[in-house]
């Protein structure tokens, strides 16, 4: 770490100099304007003219990529901030096709993201999202919700036998897979400008990898409800060989999980200590679930078994994805001061 000495320059003015390195890295001159930004925990943030750009501009060059690398390319770009993306052909004369249908697939997997200009060798993306629209909980409690959706539609379709629930919920995957992309551009780009930081809900950039974790966490969980959902149809008749009480208790499990998810996203964007505990108590009253379920099914087919199986799995892991992320929440109250907690 790099220390700087104090000086005075008047009655109530300190000042310390900028790092040669830096200034020379951002274009900072003498006379030339920077941001001063307090944060939290004592922390200074300064802030060049650079950081306030809106977005900025990048060139993928497609030769020697293939179709899926660059569709990769342009999700990348798009996650660490791009504003505009431009894709390519280099040497070649024109963007080979599938090339150009990388471009349109990547474009209908991210939020805000559209073509704005084509030629025969270039293809122009442009990033619509503004971060003030969006705040990084608001997001959070959003994908909680998708991934709710899609895991009671998966349930339901197994338990009225009805295929059309199952397309259902496997149709909202891609919007949860937006959600989440979104939240992954807030949280870069924040990290990246503390200043957006504030626009996105934060007063400080310190929850940002806490934030990374529990967005990853509910992707984890819609990953989950894609797999009952799969389940049910491939399963003959489109239901599970179980009977009614058994069914019942499934859905009932589906809840309880329902209940903790819920819970665990509360308790990290409220910070709140109670919660994340309630998360884990609740937990430690379903942890056997699974397992006293399959305990008191009849002899059955192992085809049969192992598709109730999969589906008590997909909870199971739900689960313990929302106990994650209240252990994450614990992390972010327990770094605040409260009647437990006294910071010196």
């Amino acid at each position: 770490m790099e220390t700087r000495k104090v000086q005075r320059l008047g009655p109530s003015t300190l000042a310390m100099t900028l790092p040669a390195e830096w200034a020379g890295e951002y274009d900072v001159e003498k006379g030339d304007e920077v941001s001063i930004r307090l944060g939290g925990k004592g922390t200074l943030t300064v802030l060049p003219e650079a950081a306030h750009k809106e977005g900025t501009e990048v060139v993928i060059t497609t030769d020697g990529l293939e179709a899926d690398a660059v569709e990769r390319a342009i999700i990348a770009q798009y996650v660490l901030g791009r504003r505009v993306i431009h894709v390519e052909s280099g040497e070649e004369a024109t963007l080979p096709s599938n090339h150009i249908n990388a471009v349109y697939n990547a474009e209908t997997q991210l939020m805000g993201l559209g073509v704005v200009e084509e030629t025969p060798a270039r293809i122009t993306i442009r990033c619509s999202v503004d971060p003030e629209d969006f705040t990084l909980d608001n997001l959070l409690e959003r994908l909680a919700s998708t991934g709710k959706t899609m895991r009671n539609e998966a349930v339901r379709s197994l338990a009225h036998q009805n295929p059309d629930l199952a397309q259902r919920a496997l149709n909202r995957e891609r919007q949860a897979n937006k959600i989440f992309v979104l939240l992954l551009r807030l949280l870069f780009t924040s990290y990246q400008n503390p200043n957006l930081a504030r626009s996105v809900g934060l007063d400080d950039s310190f929850p940002l990898i806490g934030y990374r974790s529990v967005a990853k966490n509910l992707e984890l969980t819609a990953d989950n409800a894609e797999d009952i959902a799969e389940t049910a149809l491939s399963a003959e008749g489109h239901a599970l060989n179980v009977e009614t009480e058994t069914m019942r208790r499934i859905r009932e499990y589906t809840e309880e999980v329902d209940q903790l998810t819920e819970l665990a996203v509360e308790a990290a964007v409220e910070r709140d200590y109670e919660t994340a505990i309630e998360v884990k108590t609740l937990f430690n009253d379903i942890e056997s679930r699974e397992q006293e379920i399959l305990a008191d099914l009849p002899e059955m087919q192992n085809e049969q078994l192992l598709q109730i199986r999969e589906v008590l799995v997909s909870l199971d892991e739900t689960a313990n994805y929302a106990v994650r992320n209240a252990e994450i929440a614990t992390n972010l109250a327990l770094d605040e001061e409260s009647d437990h907690i006294t910071i010196q």
